[in-house]
């Protein structure tokens, strides 16, 4: 059996059943995925802390960029707070200056106000100009492991990249492959890459049923929702990866 971990990412409740019942090793717990995950509620946080899956909350208070001001950063240690009072096993972290690069400063802000928790790079890094670098940086904060697309839109598009940062990386942080991994793609990426664990949606297209919501503009015609059958199968093609 292959000792690859799979990180589900979620943003409520069902999701949260979903990617248990379909044996998620971890969760990445968000709200808003479809804006590229924001901070969840202490309701979800609360939710999820009650299950057998270790969940790292999202630490993101707002859409967009990830260049934060004083009043983010705020907002980004209370939210820091709140998933650590809610007994959650980590958090997920990101800060950019304006040309991209890793804000330093920011992030061993964050880094140490999360100090117990378990920590994740989020893809924030993706921005950065040199990968190398940031990897340095990262293990200098204490990160556990960069979640990341090595750059482009996906993983396997950014399968370059990502080996590069493996390589530089070596033991002493993980690189977690994300964005495009399904199960069409794992098997080529994984040909080409040491990881230990990935991070994909697992998720399924679901229309709108309901065309009062829609015509409201309270849902889109089609949101995609973590599928258990879809995170099982990804389970088991991982598990007969040879060791």
């Amino acid at each position: 059996m292959s000792g690859m971990k799979l990180e589900v990412c979620v943003d409520d409740a069902r999701g949260l059943a979903a990617a248990v019942a379909g044996g998620a090793d971890r969760i990445e717990l968000c709200s808003a995925l479809a804006l590229g995950g924001l901070t969840p509620s202490a309701g979800l946080m609360a939710a999820a802390a009650r299950l057998p899956v270790p969940a790292y909350a999202m630490i993101r208070p707002r859409a967009g960029d990830f260049v934060f001001g004083a009043e983010d950063m705020r907002i980004m240690r209370s939210d820091i707070d709140a998933a650590r009072a809610a007994g959650l096993a980590g958090v997920v972290l990101g800060a950019s200056l304006e040309d991209g690069r890793l804000d330093v400063k920011s992030l061993r802000q964050l880094a140490d106000h999360a100090s117990g928790l378990g920590r994740t790079l989020h893809r924030a890094v993706d921005l950065v100009p040199d990968f190398a670098e940031a990897v340095e940086i990262a293990v200098d904060l204490g990160f556990e492991r960069i979640l990341t697309s090595g750059g482009a839109r996906t993983a396997i598009e950014g399968v370059e990249a990502l080996a590069e940062m493996t390589s530089r990386a070596g033991n002493r942080i993980a690189i977690m492959p994300g964005s495009g991994i399904t199960l069409q793609t794992i098997g080529a990426l994984l040909e080409r890459l040491a990881v230990t664990e990935v991070h994909s949606s697992c998720s399924a297209s679901q229309p709108a049923h309901d065309p009062r919501l829609l015509s409201l503009g309270f849902v889109s015609p089609a949101t995609r929702r973590t599928d258990a059958a879809t995170v099982r199968m990804l389970k088991q093609q991982l598990s007969e990866l040879p060791l």
